[in-house]
């Protein structure tokens, strides 16, 4: 699917975490069960990515940055941009999450412009996709989902890429799609990724947990998972990594 590794385990702490408590969040971290197995990642908010940048390369962990502006530079106050999410020794960036979507109101034209600063400086895009339940309830789950991965079609097909799928329904409300909805659903993004001439890992995120990390992971066509609330604390974070290693095993 791209790499080596079976699965990839990824912590998004969104807008959470203080210097103090995140290198205890480092110190508490144990070794990776399965490192050839199950790749790390955290994305912490863009405050911490300097500080946490060398104790997590010294954990194995990789580095992700939540979102970057797609200039390099320039008078764009409160702004990040890909070069200096990657000097803060980034290896993804989190783009297209349903948050940004919905609260920022990013669209694919903007999105595109993100993937593409993203790619000309060597990072890897964790682009999300999900529906809302209305959709979900109303059967077109798979046209969202068409339209929100369309802003791939014509993009350089060897450039790096991971997709994690969320359904926004699920996202920090405790519910999560049951092993078919999610089995059917990743089923169809490989397609369409196949269709666009793209093969990737693609992640499942929404309310996973240390209780039912292992059953998603064992579903078929899941690569792995984007982890919201259990990734802020290491022992949780860990747990899911030792799930994953269990079904890749």
């Amino acid at each position: 699917m791209g790499d080596s590794t079976q699965f990839i385990i990824a912590g998004n702490w969104k807008m959470n975490g203080m210097l103090d408590e995140s290198l205890a969040f480092v110190d508490a971290l144990t070794e990776n069960p399965s490192p050839t197995a199950v790749e790390m990642a955290i994305c912490p908010p863009f405050t911490l990515l300097h500080p946490l940048s060398k104790p997590f390369a010294d954990k194995g962990v990789k580095l992700g940055a939540q979102s970057v502006y797609f200039e390099e530079s320039g008078a764009f106050t409160g702004s990040i941009s890909p070069l200096m999410v990657k000097d803060a020794g980034c290896h993804y960036v989190i783009l297209g999450h349903s948050e940004r979507r919905d609260i920022m109101h990013e669209d694919n034209a903007l999105l595109l412009k993100k993937l593409n600063a993203v790619w000309k400086h060597g990072l890897e895009p964790m682009f999300c996709i999900g529906e809302h339940l209305e959709e979900r309830e109303a059967g077109t789950t798979n046209d969202v989902l068409k339209g929100q991965l369309s802003v791939l079609e014509g993009t350089d097909t060897s450039l790096p890429l991971t997709v994690a799928y969320e359904p926004v329904w699920a996202i920090g409300t405790g519910k999560t799609a049951s092993p078919e909805q999610v089995s059917e659903t990743h089923a169809f993004v490989h397609e369409e990724l196949a269709r666009l001439g793209r093969t990737c890992k693609v992640l499942y995120g929404g309310s996973v947990n240390a209780g039912n990390a292992e059953s998603l992971m064992a579903c078929a066509g899941v690569d792995g998972a984007l982890v919201g609330g259990a990734s802020l604390k290491a022992d949780s974070f860990m747990e899911i990594v030792a799930a994953a290693s269990r079904v890749a095993a």
